[in-house]
């Protein structure tokens, strides 16, 4: 039988009635849903293999829930598995929780992208998802009778290829939340509009994937604004591409709302406008809440604003005012910590990699090696030896952009691009002169401030074009270059021979409280600041491989590993104690634990956190006291059980990570059984608000 297929020229059809299950029962869970889903597109040949695509969606629905308003899930992911841009799509019976605020879904997309999909497939799943808002369009959905029916909805949805800039008039768009909670034509309801100049707003969407929620937020937007009776010009930073807003748009708004889940590309063209900023999500649940909050702030001299120069190009910090000092400083290390932690996975695997097939002393002769043999003229030891040595080589010349990577992109995150120069060479110096992890952080904060001070200095405007890639760059690195060898380098590199010195002698007592100590800080906010702290702590000492700094480093992964493997045992021994979607969770966990992803405990903290955090942190203070009394090592950052081989008195360390997920397990399910929540109910819902 023939049917409608939808194609980008001549690549195969995103639809098909094959990929379509119209009210089916498709199991109580989204992972089950995803399943049947992906083993639709794997039995049309859209996918090499399916539990990578099922893999795949499932690591972005741990990103954030995909369920919105209105009982609509877009689970969605791209994945090298994937042969081409499909769509898979259930009518479901019974309805699926995916973690939209107003409940479960029964209109279910499956958005899959291979890894380098085409412009044209991309336009068109970003298409579809624009679709998604409109009321009109999900009600035919739910009414169609055949899966045919369902393709020629999609067909007519996503013709032409190219979709509608969202810019364009608002008439022609919806909110998917306005559809399910008000008439089309409710003002927002905290917006008095006589109070209220008529304007244009600004706003830049962006999700991780860039395929659905960048679409949907944006044309939820445009139709937020038409019911505030003023246009809002969005620019969707996304998949299919991003047209760039136009400088006299941007100059005449009289606010920008960021609606991103990621960086905002270019942040500095908006400089000095009023700012609303939020995830990319609550712009789709609640983007009249946003367009109020944006006119109001453009009515607002104290409001937040985008801070640098929009008139110097680059030159400007890509960060917004408005906020304390600790919370921006705090986001500046971070951001520095989040760009180095690549190079220490990827260098601490390799030497780890180095010491098991060369052992321990191949740290004395691995230059020598590299350099004076090949697999044609092999060492002593043989091959084993020379791709030991290999390994390390590689392994330490990554480590060795540790502290530069560091205190470049602390300055990144001060003054943007022309920072990088500067805070690299700040890096650099501090390892030359010995001042290690807390030089590259105070290089790092003086290189940024210098370029950001640079970059204000007014200048004619023949120069403009010179400060982000001669001017800045240049002074900026002769002022902190200058101030790291002459002023702070000898004093930052004897804190830093200090603070080794007393690692190295911590014995007894001493070494057990500091095992407690960051065993307490990486169970207490799950890969936020104070996690990522300890976790930096411990792998600034892997370049010194002494047995102090192995210690930490097998105290900070076994104390992080505890909490997601904790939920996962109590949830497993006590079921009743959770809800079924955190029985789920708690499935998922295991693996996440075993893997050293702490983040895995996420969802548990986040729906019960005076009962769950507590109880963690009791866990990952027992484990990493363990760890530092019973002397086992780790030398490789990341990985779980999975390096095991890089772990030194294995059995104490999986010991104490036994004893301390059995603590943090007793301690949840005591809670739960003990302590009740005051409004479950009311703390539920809040918490689904902001998934």
């Amino acid at each position: 039988m023939s049917h409608p297929t939808i194609r980008a020229g001549s690549a195969p059809a995103i639809i098909s009635p094959e990929l379509i299950a119209l009210d089916a029962d498709l199991g109580t869970t989204k992972d089950a849903v995803i399943d049947a889903l992906a083993h639709r597109l794997a039995a049309d040949g859209r996918t090499s293999d399916v539990d990578a695509l099922k893999a795949a969606a499932l690591a972005r629905e741990s990103q954030s829930a995909t369920g919105l308003p209105g009982g609509i899930a877009i689970p969605h992911c791209r994945d090298a598995s994937i042969a081409t841009a499909s769509l898979g799509f259930a009518r479901l019976s019974p309805k699926v929780d995916f973690g939209a605020p107003d409940g479960p879904a029964d209109l279910v997309f499956l958005i899959a992208a291979p890894e380098g999909a085409g412009s044209e497939h991309m336009k068109l799943l970003s298409s579809l998802a624009r679709a998604l808002v409109k009321p009109a369009f999900v009600a035919s959905l739910r009414a169609a009778a055949t899966p045919t029916d369902v393709v020629a909805l999609v067909e007519e949805v996503l013709a032409p290829a190219t979709p509608p800039s969202p810019t364009a008039s608002a008439a022609s768009t919806t909110t998917a939340s306005a559809a399910t909670t008000e008439p089309a034509d409710t003002k927002p309801t905290d917006t008095d509009s006589s109070d209220v100049p008529s304007k244009t707003l600004v706003a830049v969407t962006a999700c991780p994937t860039g395929i659905a929620h960048t679409y949907m937020a944006a044309d939820s937007l445009v139709a937020a604004g038409e019911r505030a009776g003023v246009t809002v010009h969005v620019e969707t930073q996304g998949s299919s591409g991003s047209t760039p807003l136009a400088a006299q748009i941007i100059a005449d708004a009289g606010a920008v709302i960021f609606a991103t889940d990621v960086g905002v590309k270019g942040r500095e063209r908006f400089a000095g406008k009023p700012v609303v900023a939020s995830g990319v999500k609550r712009a789709i649940n609640e983007p009249d809440a946003m367009v109020t909050e944006a006119l109001r702030a453009s009515l607002d001299p104290s409001a937040a604003k985008v801070a640098g120069d929009a008139t110097a190009g680059n030159d400007g910090a890509s960060t917004t005012t408005g906020i304390g000092w600790g919370t921006r400083l705090r986001q500046i290390l971070l951001t520095g910590v989040s760009y180095m932690i690549p190079f220490v996975a990827a260098g601490g695997l390799l030497i780890a990699l180095g010491f098991l097939l060369a052992g321990y002393e191949i740290t004395d002769t691995a230059e020598k090696i590299t350099l004076d043999n090949s697999l044609t003229q092999l060492p002593d030891g043989g091959l084993k030896t020379y791709l030991g040595a290999v390994l390390f080589q590689l392994g330490s010349l990554a480590f060795s952009f540790l502290v530069p990577a560091l205190a470049g992109y602390i300055a990144f995150a001060i003054a943007d691009r022309p920072g990088l120069a500067p805070g690299f060479t700040a890096g650099a110096v501090a390892v030359f002169v010995g001042a290690g992890f807390i030089g590259g952080l105070v290089g790092g904060l003086i290189a940024g401030f210098a370029a950001l001070w640079i970059g204000r200095i007014g200048v004619p405007q023949w120069a403009r074009g010179l400060m982000p890639v001669v001017v800045i760059p240049l002074f900026a690195s002769l002022i902190v270059g200058v101030l790291m060898f002459v002023v702070l380098g000898k004093p930052l590199a004897a804190v830093t021979d200090g603070l080794t010195d007393w690692l190295n002698g911590l014995s007894g007592s001493s070494a057990i409280l500091l095992g407690i100590i960051l065993g307490l800080m990486m169970c207490f906010d799950l890969g936020g600041p104070v996690n990522k702290a300890a976790y930096a702590f411990a792998v600034a000492g892997l370049s010194v491989t002494d047995d102090a700094s192995l210690k930490i480093m097998a105290a900070v992964m076994a104390a992080g590993m505890v909490p997601p493997l904790a939920m996962a045992l109590a949830s497993t021994v006590r079921p009743g104690l959770f809800t079924e979607a955190e029985r789920e969770n708690g499935k998922a966990a295991w693996l996440l634990g075993a893997s050293f992803i702490s983040e895995g405990a996420i969802p548990f903290a986040a729906a019960d956190p005076l009962r769950v955090i507590p109880s963690m942190m009791a866990g990952g203070a027992v484990t990493g006291g363990l760890i530092m009394a019973t002397g086992a090592t780790l030398s490789a950052p990341h990985g779980g059980i999975f390096v095991s081989f890089a772990i030194g008195g294995i059995g104490w360390f999986f010991l104490s990570l036994a004893i301390g997920t059995a603590i943090s397990a007793a301690c949840v399910v005591a809670a739960k059984q003990l302590i009740k929540p005051r409004k479950p109910q009311a703390a539920k819902s809040k918490v689904l608000a902001n998934a």
